[in-house]
């Protein structure tokens, strides 16, 4: 179709050049509102120590990676993954919101780079299924100061990401609907779709950060990487 772009059936890809170009163009981003945030603030106070980047870095990697390892495919597609959304949002229980939306939202792009040049409807729909939908996991961040801040962070964090994904899937997906899915249920697939592995994920991992040694090491990871 273009430079940037193949059109197959509907939908859109992204050719070499044009994960290129969206790479380049996410780059210039980030510096511009690195560059401007400090601009305007009269101490001109990094957005990152050094420490908070390293553990970012490390959380990010981690989350990146643990997606892609898929303990339960859900019939209707998703999966549940070995806790990749915990690792986002410990960067926001960890360091508050600007830092948990900035690198959330790094999470949206490195998605989208894997997986979301694949299945491109319009530009929109890849906003809500990869940069809101991921970014909103760094609203964990907001209760990082709360008590009990990583639970309930954690919840209302996968909850705002299925949120994100549930308009797209009424705006764009309601077509691709698998037949074996109930059609007394047609009217609510979006949300079935995606709560189903979102939330069983959530279930299963707040259970773990309930249990004793779990919430010790919690604890002991939040003091090491928060402290001067």
């Amino acid at each position: 179709m273009s430079l940037f772009f193949n059109a197959e059936d509907g939908f859109y890809t992204l050719t070499t050049a044009g994960i290129i170009a969206f790479i380049v163009i996410a780059v210039i981003f980030l510096v511009l509102a690195a560059f401007l945030s400090g601009g305007i603030s009269k101490e001109k106070k990094k957005l990152f120590s050094t420490k908070q980047l390293v553990f970012s870095a490390v959380m990010l990697a981690l989350g990146f990676a643990t997606s892609y390892v898929q303990i339960i495919k859900m019939p209707w597609g998703g999966s549940v993954t070995l806790f990749s959304m915990l690792f986002i949002t410990l960067i926001g229980y960890w360091y508050g919101p600007k830092i948990g939306l900035s690198c959330a939202f790094a999470y949206g792009i490195m998605q989208f780079l894997q997986g979301g040049g694949t299945y491109i409807l319009s530009p929109m729909q890849a906003c809500l299924d990869y940069f809101f939908a991921f970014a909103a996991l760094g609203v964990s961040g907001f209760f990082y100061k709360k008590k009990n801040g990583l639970i309930i962070g954690y919840i209302v964090a996968i909850l705002a990401r299925g949120l994100f994904h549930t308009i797209g899937g009424y705006i764009y997906w309601m077509d691709y609907m698998p037949e074996s899915f109930p059609s007394s249920l047609a009217a609510i697939y979006p949300i079935c779709y995606n709560y189903a592995y979102i939330l069983l994920e959530g279930v299963v991992t707040v259970i773990v950060l309930l249990l004793p040694p779990v919430k010790k090491a919690m604890s002991y990871a939040k003091r090491i990487a928060t402290e001067q």
